[in-house]
């Protein structure tokens, strides 16, 4: 008979690309998943790995097995829930990836909501850009994610993951008075002489916002990038420089900037995600319900946040 934890591993293989690439992501060292890996050809009798260049590729036997595994993990997963549901308390951990903004916004109430209702729940989170945090979800790493989708930027669809709208989000042209600025700007073309503060290249949200900007008339002047947004709000408050700045950064802070509205009024999507497998966990359950209900209090003290859509 096969074994389950050889079969993830390959599994993982054929997600990591390379051995270092699954030791790392599993916590084992090269030369054990190697080990392993060696065991599981000898068990199934066949080749299950080519050297393809300086990369390891699956054989197709080896991507036969990785489809059944996959079946496999999403039944366990599904008979673990289902498990969970016949408790009487609901309790566990949950692994939470989120993007900043999100997590500034919506965790602490979440958190709060959580800890009266379900004590025996622990949250693990970590701040993550939210295309690699859907990936680590598909691949197991996550539980949960708070993902962003931009207009005109559709996020990669993984087979198998959940998704559910949490906020719909107004994004918006921030900049400072105009004696900090040092003129009066009241449209995105007129700030494009101006400096910028961006988030860092390959993001979605940078994407957008040059694409905003060009199709506009204009090359923005990005002179500061940074994955931080309070950074951002910082640097526009002084009059150091402008950004296109969603309305969730503003739930518990009181803005000391003026906001503008820019062509099409854009909003960006905020989503949950979990595997399908998973959704009836009570314990993730509850944290996307209390993600839900904190998402809805911001919308009802807010006009420029949306929810239940």
């Amino acid at each position: 008979m096969l074994e389950v934890r050889r079969l993830r591993l390959l599994r993982e293989m054929s997600i990591r690309g390379t051995i270092a690439g699954v030791a790392a992501a599993l916590n084992y060292s090269p030369s054990a998943v190697s080990q392993q890996l060696a065991l599981l050809e000898k068990e199934t009798g066949v080749v299950l790995l080519r050297r393809s260049g300086r990369r390891l590729a699956l054989t197709p036997q080896a991507q036969v097995l990785v489809a059944h595994t996959t079946e496999l993990l999403e039944s366990l997963e599904r008979a673990e829930a289902a498990l969970a549901s016949t408790l009487p308390e609901t309790s566990g951990t949950v692994r939470l990836a989120m993007f900043q903004s999100a997590a500034l916004a919506l965790l602490p109430g979440a958190l709060a909501r959580l800890r009266a209702d379900h004590p025996g729940v622990r949250v693990e989170m970590t701040q993550h850009e939210p295309e690699t945090a859907l990936h680590e979800t598909w691949a197991r790493d996550f539980d949960l994610v708070v993902a962003e989708q931009y207009p005109g930027h559709a996020m990669p669809r993984y087979p198998g993951l959940d998704r559910r709208p949490l906020v719909l989000d107004s994004i918006r042209l921030g900049v400072a008075d105009p004696e900090l600025l040092g003129l009066y700007v009241e449209s995105l073309e007129q700030a494009a002489r101006l400096p910028w503060v961006m988030e860092p290249r390959g993001t979605a949200s940078r994407h957008w916002a040059e694409q905003l900007c060009r199709s506009t008339g204009f090359e923005p002047d990005v002179r500061y990038e940074s994955a931080d947004l309070q950074a951002h709000i910082a640097l526009v408050e002084s009059g150091n420089a402008v950004a296109l700045l969603p309305d969730l950064v503003w739930a518990h802070r009181n803005p000391q900037l003026r906001s503008i509205e820019v062509p099409s009024r854009p909003w960006r999507t905020v989503f949950t995600a979990a595997r399908e497998s998973s959704t009836q966990n009570p314990v993730i359950a509850a944290v996307r319900s209390a993600l839900e209900t904190q998402a809805d209090g911001l919308a009802e003290n807010s006009p420029n946040v949306v929810t239940n859509m």
